[in-house]
């Protein structure tokens, strides 16, 4: 068994202000070996496995992360959902990857390369995943102000304080090593995907809007330009979220006649947002995640840990299932982003205050990008589908994540349930038709069957 320990302590040492749980370690039947040619002993392997750790040393490198994406400029909600793709692809490599029959996901995921090698029996997977999560969040926020990367410094040293007891200086060495070069390889890779740094250019000037009586043009109040129009031609992680299969299909057809399929579902959306109850106000309140917030990535990525923490799930079973969601959530926005722009349908407030109410106003702020499909309803049915594959289907929890920013606790009868929700409630936010909706929501559903195809 390996020490007990008190993260929060540690935490406050190092002036973090995150708050951490006490956690103890615990042996899992199925053990981590090496894969390199040697003979290891029973001990050994137990030793060096993911699965006999608690996974304590993720709570707070993902409530830390919570903290840049809300207070780093640019972070919008594609660009966090690829963060989150690949600080989890780095926690799964760096811990549990290339050992008791895990695959590492090189040569798996679109031009992901062979990463660096594991050292024989010297992957202490808190010490190693520690390290990596350091270095990879550290260079996916590049941005990120001097105060915190002051903190990532100082959350690193604590954490790798308390797993290093009892271990040599030399296998504390190799690990920490290994960690960081894993990251490095990981983000090396992930600058030739297409949104290497795009946070300093969420809004490139070179855009040119298509035209036409269907197509999305600046909403107010802002009139912003276009927010990150080539986001879908990057590179995803499954191959065949590429592919045309995962594209939703043609939006409904443009006409501004009453009674046509078009206006009647721009008069729901007007009906809806006139008539919202007290319930559906909360329910668009709760789920908006808007500018200044965690995003709608970021909230669901809380979720998972809250999740992670409720079933007591081991470092190896938290580091999978957190690359798994991290994978959905990247791919889900480039995918709902292709769609988006391939199409550049014109958002609900544009075409009520032309064709039915020319004073009107949604309930929730129009973000600046076209409106099919939803990124809501993509990224949460992606993310849920995971997290239903995983615990089953009618796993009844409550969503304690939002109480921290005065937002009380929401309580769901299964995962579906909660994605179904974040997609309804951008209709009552005013901001989306329900067919932006439903189609985002198949393709999040199509997205978590390819991951299907990966082996971990």
């Amino acid at each position: 068994m390996k020490n007990n320990f008190n993260l929060k302590n540690a935490a406050l040492l190092f002036a973090v202000a995150i708050t951490l749980s006490q956690s103890a370690c615990r042996k899992e039947d199925d053990i981590d070996t090496p894969d390199q040619i040697g003979t290891v002993t029973s001990n050994d392997a137990e030793k060096y496995s993911p699965g006999i750790y608690d996974a304590g040393v993720l709570s707070p490198w993902y409530t830390l992360l919570n903290k840049l994406i809300i207070q780093t400029p640019g972070h919008t909600p594609p660009i966090v959902a690829r963060e989150i793709g690949y600080i989890g692809i780095t926690l799964y490599e760096s811990t549990v990857a290339r050992g008791g029959g895990h695959q590492s996901l090189a040569g798996q995921l679109t031009g992901l390369s062979p990463l660096p090698a594991r050292p024989y029996n010297a992957v202490i997977p808190p010490i190693s995943g520690n390290a990596a999560l350091a270095k990879i969040i550290k260079s996916l926020y590049g941005n990120a102000s001097a105060a915190n990367v002051a903190t990532i410094d100082s959350l690193e040293l604590a954490l790798d304080a308390q797993y290093s007891v009892g271990h040599t200086t030399t296998v504390l060495v190799k690990a920490r090593q290994f960690g960081k070069d894993v990251a490095d390889a990981i983000f090396n890779w992930s600058s030739t995907d297409g949104g290497h740094m795009a946070y300093l250019s969420n809004f490139p000037n070179t855009y040119v809007p298509p035209t036409g009586p269907e197509k999305w043009v600046p909403t107010p109040p802002a009139y912003t330009s276009a927010m990150l129009p080539y986001w879908g031609s990057n590179r995803a992680f499954i191959p065949a979220d590429n592919s045309p299969l995962i594209n939703p299909p043609a939006p409904i057809a443009f006409d501004s006649i009453a009674g046509s399929g078009m206006y009647i579902a721009a008069n729901e959306v007007y009906t809806t947002v006139n008539n919202l109850t007290q319930a559906e106000k909360d329910i668009a309140n709760y789920w908006a995640n808007g500018g200044g917030t965690f995003t709608p990535p970021g909230h669901l990525i809380s979720l998972t840990m809250q999740i992670i923490r409720n079933k007591n799930l081991n470092l190896r079973d938290a580091a999978i299932l957190l690359a798994k969601v991290g994978i959905s959530l990247n791919d889900a926005g480039i995918v709902c982003w292709r769609a988006k722009y391939d199409h550049s349908l014109l958002r609900p407030i544009t075409y009520i205050r032309k064709y039915i109410n020319a004073t009107w106003s949604p309930y929730i702020g129009t973000p600046p990008f076209p409106s099919y499909t939803s990124g809501h309803s993509t990224f949460s049915a992606a993310a849920c589908q995971v997290l239903k594959k995983k615990f089953g289907p009618n796993v009844a929890f409550t969503d304690s994540t939002k109480m921290v920013y005065g937002f009380p606790a929401r309580s769901f009868s299964s995962f579906q349930q909660s994605a179904l929700e974040s997609a309804v409630s951008r209709l009552y936010g005013g901001i989306h038709y329900t067919f932006d909706n439903d189609k985002g929501y198949d393709c999040g559903v199509a997205i978590e069957l390819n991951i299907r195809t990966i082996r971990f």
